[in-house]
């Protein structure tokens, strides 16, 4: 499980307001060094920039609301920044402050600042506020509030995008300088280019050696990452459920994820809940954490607490695989990100292949008004970012090559 929680009390961390190191940062394409060596991506593209060009040069406050496919986004999105001159903030969670003292430093220099996920960070918010009713940078914010690393395909969003643009744009305009506050929804899709069963064979085979099966080299590519998915569901079936289960692999999934999430929703949330698992797990962590971090629990509670964590931690995991990703015809980056979804719940890390391509699609401004309808049964700013954002990504799933095992059969002879 990767250390998201850190047990210890919170400390808000504020965003660097200068420019020398950003710009350094920026002149000496740093981002390009950093990403190449530690994230395999090689080359990008902007798509639309213009429109974000328009939003810098017209004063607005600018929101940002990407995707989130790969730890590396915050750092891609820098790509974005360069062209135009300018620099971005961008509220990251206060875990990643807590990972060692220089990417800290490179998180804080570069324009993050904290905020506590696990509850409700006044001044992360106020400061997301300050920053866009002023547009002093454009601010990125995340609406999954998790890595997904499912490229093709958008998590559900959290309502706290909204909350934050609309108090922002409620500001700007009792300023009374005409400015508004408007929203890019960005989307960003990775394309990789190299030899794909070559750059996998390393991994499938360290998975099978871990099953103790025999290399599964006489399988086509897409069965044998197939046969790993299943494995790794039954084992946790019967670790968790006592046996193999049965019916559609939706079934299965959405089966596990009820008997780790309604037990524990019970205790914290009154019963059973609905809706996209991590949206669930946030409000179940903001109740869970507080008496953990600030200790004098007994032993025994808070080893409850700490395998609680946990369980939510793994329906997180489950729920990042949609059943139906590798389905015929799936695209090569779709297998690459199911095999690197293997190695991170595996391992809590992922290997380092190259050759992967980023696009930057930016999404027309969105106007944000400064209150919300309230006959409206759902947001109308959060299913406008989430329709925009969705229909990009369908888009840009489709620049994706299928895979085949005749490609497999021409690479091998290549």
């Amino acid at each position: 499980m990767q250390k998201i929680i850190i047990p210890k009390p919170y400390e808000f961390i504020a965003p660097h307001r200068g420019t020398w190191w950003p710009t350094i940062i920026q002149r000496l394409r740093l981002y390009d060094i950093y990403l190449k060596r530690t994230q395999g991506i090689a080359t990008c593209e902007i798509r639309h920039g213009e429109r974000f060009a328009a939003s810098l040069h017209a004063g607005h406050g600018i929101l940002l609301t990407p995707n989130h496919a790969r730890p590396a986004d915050p750092v891609v999105l820098g790509w974005l920044a360069r062209p135009y001159r300018t620099h971005l903030y961008a509220m990251a969670s206060w875990h990643l402050f807590n990972q060692d003292r220089f990417t800290s430093w490179a998180i804080h220099k570069m324009g993050g600042f904290s905020v506590n996920r696990e509850a409700v960070d006044r001044r992360a918010i106020d400061t997301a506020i300050q920053i866009l009713s002023t547009a002093e940078r454009p601010l990125l914010l995340f609406p999954e509030g998790a890595v997904s690393r499912t490229n093709d395909r958008l998590n559900g969003l959290l309502d706290g995008v909204s909350f934050i643009a609309r108090n922002a744009a409620r500001q700007r305009q009792k300023r009374g300088d005409g400015g508004q506050v408007v929203v890019h929804p960005v989307a960003i899709k990775y394309r990789f280019r190299g030899n794909l069963p070559q750059v996998l064979e390393p991994s499938l085979r360290a998975i099978e050696d871990r099953f103790a099966w025999r290399p599964q080299t006489d399988r086509p590519l897409l069965e044998r990452i197939r046969r790993i998915g299943f494995s790794l569901l039954t084992l946790k079936e019967l670790e968790y459920l006592g046996r193999p289960q049965t019916g559609t692999l939706q079934e299965r999934l959405q089966s596990l994820i009820n008997h780790l999430l309604h037990p524990i929703e019970e205790e914290w949330c009154g019963g059973p809940q609905e809706g996209p698992v991590v949206p669930r797990i946030k409000v179940i962590r903001m109740k869970m954490l507080p008496d953990l971090i600030q200790g004098g629990l007994a032993d025994n509670e808070e080893r409850r607490r700490w395998n609680q964590l946990a369980d939510l931690y793994l329906a997180q995991q489950v729920a990042s695989y949609p059943p139906d990703y590798l389905t015929d015809p799936p695209s090569i980056d779709r297998l690459l990100e199911t095999v690197e979804r293997y190695e991170e719940d595996l391992t809590d890390r992922t290997q380092v292949r190259g050759q992967l391509h980023a696009i930057i699609q930016v999404g027309e401004a969105i106007p944000v008004a400064a209150e919300r309808l309230r006959n409206s049964p759902t947001d109308p700013l959060m299913r406008q970012i989430e329709e925009t954002l969705g229909g990009m990504l369908d888009t840009l799933a489709r620049e994706s090559p299928a895979w085949t095992d005749e490609r497999a059969t021409c690479d091998k002879h290549s």
